[in-house]
């Protein structure tokens, strides 16, 4: 527990302390938000403001675990290692997609097949390595199994194919942390919620341990622990930086952020057996990426028509006239009740035991 709570603080000072440190670095360098002209015209405002913040996020949780092992004695997991590979690895190619912006003056980055590859390079290093490393009892980070809340009995698939089922769980979460990251605090405020889900889903799985509470109803994962440690950091970084973050933004995490907080997110549900859950507690995500679907396949099949005025979801409600804090508080509200019925999912199944 004192490293949860040691790994929580430092993440939020480290955010909240050095996010003005990188307003100012990134001003100096000129390294601005570049607006897409076929965007809500109100975000042209928006031009200029410093990007790239994602850093600041990556730099304080890598930094909080750290301090939070060495503080408390305790030797850092492969699963807790791992899953920081990806949260940077996938930060790495955010960061190019983000310094290709800003240098080449390019508002569309890295090329899509060219962000899909290094997405996909981090993912698959990351479930290839995931699939070793057993602890004393056999367990590995990520099972050959499909979760809802545990294992699903009889959906155990070859390695090959869970290797795949990683790649595509990793690539569709960071893509819609990615694509949900398009108003001032909206996609932090919305991940904040899900690593506090998570650190709590962790800390129950850790009591509930098939390796210290054998039984029926016990979680076979393996440094459920240590897993709690890394979600508590990441609480506190993202709380600290939605506070520069937050309407009107002061800074921009960019996809050097989105992807690796929609990566990371991912990396908890196939490490935690929750894979499936993750629809639910990520529910926010989902409605936002089925926006865009939903809007290019009627776009394609009805020969030119639209669903929404404007795709992803909240910038269709942008050209109903709403305001911008008012469809970010609204898509919080509903992220959390997404996250509550998650939470109350995973909680009702430990107690019926089903």
């Amino acid at each position: 527990m004192r490293a949860i709570l040691i790994a929580s603080g430092f993440g939020l000072i480290g955010t909240l302390l050095g996010t003005p440190l990188a307003i100012r670095l990134l001003v100096r360098k000129g390294y601005g938000q570049l607006i897409r002209d076929d965007g809500p015209t109100s975000h042209h405002t928006k031009r200029g403001t410093p990007t790239m913040g994602g850093l600041v996020i990556i730099i304080s949780v890598v930094v909080a675990y750290a301090l939070a092992k060495l503080i408390t004695g305790t030797a850092p997991s492969a699963s807790a290692l791992l899953l920081l590979y990806l949260f940077v690895g996938l930060g790495l190619v955010g960061f190019l997609d983000d310094y290709i912006k800003v240098i080449k003056q390019r508002s569309l980055g890295l090329r899509s097949k060219a962000k899909l590859a290094g997405q996909a390079i981090v993912a698959l290093s990351f479930a290839l390595l995931a699939l070793n490393f057993p602890d004393g009892n056999g367990r590995t980070p990520i099972s050959e199994g499909i979760s809802f809340i545990r294992d699903i009995p009889g959906w155990t698939l070859p390695a090959a194919l869970i290797v795949v089922w990683v790649l595509v769980m990793i690539w569709g979460t960071s893509n819609a942390v990615n694509l949900t990251d398009g108003l001032d605090g909206l996609a932090t405020g919305a991940s904040v919620m899900v690593f506090g889900a998570y650190m709590l889903i962790n800390l129950w799985q850790s009591n509930q341990s098939c390796a210290f509470n054998p039984g029926p109803k016990c979680y076979d994962v393996r440094d459920p622990l240590d897993l709690a440690v890394v979600a508590a950091a990441l609480t506190g970084a993202c709380f600290g930086f939605l506070w520069w973050n937050a309407s009107p933004a002061k800074i921009f995490m960019g996809d050097t952020g989105s992807l690796s907080l929609g990566g990371v997110i991912a990396g908890f549900a196939i490490m935690t057996r929750t894979e499936i859950l993750l629809l639910v507690l990520g529910g926010l995500f989902v409605l936002i990426t089925l926006s865009v679907i939903l809007q290019v396949g009627w776009f394609k099949m009805s020969g030119g028509k639209r669903l929404f005025r404007m795709a992803p979801l909240q910038h269709h409600f942008e050209l109903m006239g709403w305001a911008e804090i008012t469809i970010v508080v609204r898509f919080w509200i509903i992220s959390g009740l997404f996250v509550a019925l998650g939470l109350g999912i995973f909680y009702s199944e430990w107690v019926s035991g089903l």
